[in-house]
């Protein structure tokens, strides 16, 4: 338990002494947006892999090379913890848009950082909303920004991963840009395997090649969903 209250205290902490830079952050981004950005890399990255430190989480990260350098991807993972998102933030080339269920938005200095990031916000229980975020998604595409999406849409909390939803493959059907699947295993033990408390674990992120999605017929698309399950689920 002390390692856990040590933790969330370090959390908060760290983000306090960053409102200097959050706030300069998010002036760029009505000036300089690429300066915004490299604000948001930089910053971010540290912090999520300095979290991962503190709290003896190791992760093994394979396959950076199969990320592509020419064009943003929509990036499709598995979903164990809460942990995935540090490993996330920390392990990839660099922090990306994130799509998160609109309740993080409560969560005061997390949501101004993944505003500097562009993530965008999900109501799950509003139709229209989710086609919104949908579109948001696709704009944050064309313009030059991965995305990261869990389309189980909850965290598994173990080995066992949940349905796919079709929704979010809309993103890359619609936008013609590749699919990175990625491969977290033993996230969940970092944390919602020990009643919610912070404990040490050794954690494996795999980054598969990318699925090329451009020229796809409708029966292909469809079959995007089961087919990233599978595919993730064979390199676990």
């Amino acid at each position: 338990m002390f390692r856990t209250i040590i933790w969330f205290i370090y959390f908060w902490a760290y983000l306090v002494g960053l409102l200097p830079k959050l706030n300069r952050a998010l002036k760029l981004q009505h000036t300089d947006m690429p300066a915004a950005d490299a604000i948001g890399a930089v910053e971010v990255k540290k912090w999520a892999a300095s979290l991962l430190k503190l709290a003896g989480v190791k992760v093994e990260v394979t396959g950076l090379e199969n990320i592509p350098t020419d064009t943003p991807v929509v990036f499709v993972s598995n979903h164990q913890g809460n942990f995935d998102i540090p490993i996330m933030l920390a392990c990839l080339d660099k922090p990306h848009s994130l799509m998160a269920k609109k309740e993080t938005l409560k969560i005061p200095l997390i949501r101004s950082w993944m505003k500097v990031l562009h993530c965008i916000f999900v109501d799950r229980g509003d139709a229209r909303q989710a086609v919104a975020s949908l579109n948001e998604a696709i704009a944050n595409i064309k313009a030059g920004y991965s995305v990261i999406i869990f389309p189980e849409g909850t965290r598994s909390k173990g080995d066992e991963m949940g349905e796919f939803k079709a929704g979010s493959f809309r993103i890359a059907a619609k936008t013609g840009v590749p699919i990175v699947p990625l491969c977290l295993n033993g996230t969940y033990r970092a944390m919602e395997a020990n009643g919610n408390l912070i404990c040490p674990a050794a954690v494996t992120l795999k980054i598969l090649p990318p699925v090329p999605t451009k020229g796809l017929s409708k029966e292909e698309l469809k079959a995007l969903p089961e087919q990233m399950r599978s595919l993730i689920a064979q390199n676990k």
